[in-house]
């Protein structure tokens, strides 16, 4: 397995219209080969921005690559800049790989 992590601080203001950006986004993701799942997370509250974080998890960092480079990444991203000022700069990505996992 492998997972992606996007981290947002967002304007607390803001939140609101964070929350309706990316729940209101059309996904491609449930047909793109190796896709495995997709959460978006509200973090605490801290001085100055609310903490978000995007997770994907992929069936191997093949997947993930090969999703960055495909159409559906593309079309997924279209526009991210229009909504900047919902940010405190930047998200954050992060990478992991699995070493051991325990299901259900």
């Amino acid at each position: 397995m492998y997972l992606t992590m996007n981290r947002f601080k967002v304007r607390p203001e803001r939140e609101a219209d964070f929350e309706a950006v990316w729940t209101g986004r059309d996904s491609a993701l449930p047909g793109v080969p190796g896709f495995v799942a997709f959460h978006l997370m509200k973090g605490p509250l801290r001085e100055g921005y609310r903490l978000y974080a995007s997770h994907t998890l992929w069936d191997s960092e093949a997947a993930f690559t090969a999703w960055t480079r495909s159409e559906a990444f593309r079309t997924a991203h279209r526009g991210a800049g229009a909504h900047a000022d919902i940010y405190l700069g930047p998200p954050e990505l992060e990478v992991f790989e699995a070493v051991q996992t325990i299901t259900a």
